[in-house]
């Protein structure tokens, strides 16, 4: 059986986010599980784009595997180019969500 995790960033709490990235970009990095995804939704974004820190986590995460981030939000606060420039996919992300968890990865949401 496979060990497949998805990731849900959606916290705005900038500790709790950088706890998340941290364990996602371990978890890829030492190959504790077979694959990673990573979502960012909600408050999440706002902090991508505006914070360095958790930006360049996500920057970097993004380098390592597929990670998204909620296109309606995102246009919602006008930060789709930027967060696309960062390497991280803007999608409709609840069907996505949705076929992760069909395909019979795990949510882990920070």
């Amino acid at each position: 059986m496979s060990s497949k995790l998805l990731v849900i960033i959606a916290t705005g709490d900038k500790a709790k986010a950088l706890t998340g990235l941290m364990y996602a970009k371990n978890a890829i990095k030492r190959e504790w599980l077979d694959d990673v995804k990573v979502v960012y939704f909600g408050p999440s974004e706002q902090l991508i784009y505006s914070d360095t820190e958790v930006a360049n986590a996500a920057i970097e995460l993004a380098g390592m595997g597929e990670s998204y981030a909620c296109k309606a939000i995102s246009d919602r606060e006008g930060i789709s180019e930027k967060i696309d420039g960062m390497g991280v996919r803007v999608e409709y992300v609840g069907s996505i969500i949705s076929e992760y968890i069909q395909q019979g990865y795990v949510p882990m949401v920070w």
